[in-house]
């Protein structure tokens, strides 16, 4: 054993300094401090493909009315209005009746695009403000972590989606074009009403398939943020340990806090001791002492009690203090068990204890 004394070894390198590995779920506290700073989770594309879902299936419907009010406008600026100068009030009026009709036909997707946005954030997010993602930090600046994002599991998958959304678009078109090919050609022979009607309604089946591919791709997407932000949140039996300490304080002052309690109260029993009309006895293993004030108590009460080595203390400080000690097993266990320090004797024990006090004062008087 020689050779040991050359090597020194500092065990505290040993120790968990929090850096070790990160077993551990969140906890609350670690989860709602991460939602304060704006740390959730959620599905962008999810958001994408309701969106456009919603905003496709309203065009799709109201889509009649759309041409309808276009027709109008342009019958009425092409066969009603064709005499009137084009000057300057002219032009206005056309510009300003042509906003007006964008914002009449555009107005249900709008809308209806915007409810779509807000719930379905809303029922991934819930109801969160936070600024703290907006805030400045000097690490985003830094080169080599932003060379690790790029090659992080995170962009992966953001590549692997982008290339999925890209052939699954291109597919959902082709077939689309393909299933309606034979009536590109009639469009010669088509008013332009028509001809828009069916381009529209061609356009808009396209972005409802593909609206709803991207809802898939958009669960899928949410899944993975899921177990990537659970992930990130998760924490090492050193983080758990110090929150615990930060949230309920350190257990082993808790423990010494509660043994200084403890010794306070007892010194605070044994001082009431004295002043107790009698002690009540097993005789060995419970001591429960009783005072009674007719002027000021309804009842008898409880100033001390205590089992083995707290009763011993209790006979000695009665002994000590000549208040009278009285053996009396069955009502000194139902007294210690049924009652707390400060009650009254319950009523069902009101003609034992009284007829043990009415022998305390009788003996008081012949002393």
């Amino acid at each position: 054993m020689e050779y040991l004394k050359y090597f020194s070894i500092n065990l505290q390198l040993f120790a968990d300094d929090g850096g070790g590995e990160k077993t551990e779920s969140a906890t609350p506290r670690r989860r709602e401090e991460a939602r304060k700073k704006g740390q959730i989770f959620k599905s962008t594309d999810l958001n994408s493909a309701v969106i456009l879902i919603a905003g496709s299936t309203v065009g799709i419907f109201s889509f009649a009315y759309m041409t309808d009010k276009l027709e109008q406008f342009t019958v009425l600026y092409l066969l009603h209005r064709t005499q009137t100068d084009f000057d300057n009030a002219y032009a206005f009026q056309l510009l300003y009746e042509s906003v007006l009709l964008m914002g009449k036909m555009l107005l249900p997707i709008f809308l209806t695009t915007f409810i779509a946005a807000f719930l379905i954030t809303y029922l991934q997010v819930g109801g969160l403000f936070s600024t703290e993602s907006l805030t400045p930090k000097l690490e985003r600046l830094n080169p080599l972590e932003g060379f690790k994002k790029i090659f992080s599991k995170r962009s992966l998958m953001e590549l692997l989606k982008s290339l999925m959304k890209i052939t699954i678009t291109g597919y959902v078109v082709y077939t689309v074009i393909n299933k309606y090919m034979y009536i590109f050609p009639r469009f010669v022979d088509m008013d332009i009403i028509a001809s828009m009607v069916i381009c529209g309604s061609i356009i808009l089946e396209m972005a409802l398939k593909v609206g709803v591919v991207f809802v898939i791709i958009g669960i899928i997407d949410y899944i993975f943020q899921y177990f990537e932000h659970e992930k990130s949140l998760k924490m090492s039996k050193y983080d758990v340990k110090q929150e615990y300490k930060q949230v309920e304080g350190d257990p082993q002052i808790k423990s010494k806090q509660r043994q200084i309690q403890r010794e306070v109260a007892m010194r605070r029993m044994m001082a009431e001791v004295p002043t107790a009309d009698v002690v009540i006895t097993n005789p060995t293993h419970f001591a429960v002492a009783l005072k009674y004030q007719a002027e000021l108590m309804e009842a008898p009460t409880i100033i001390a009690k205590g089992q083995d080595f707290m009763a011993l203390k209790i006979r000695e400080i009665a002994n000590s203090n000549h208040v009278t000690i009285v053996e009396n097993p069955p009502l000194a266990r139902m007294l210690y068990y049924t009652t707390k320090i400060g009650d009254v004797v319950p009523e069902e024990m009101y003609q034992a204890v009284a007829e043990i006090l009415a022998f305390v004062y009788k003996q008081k008087k012949r002393a």
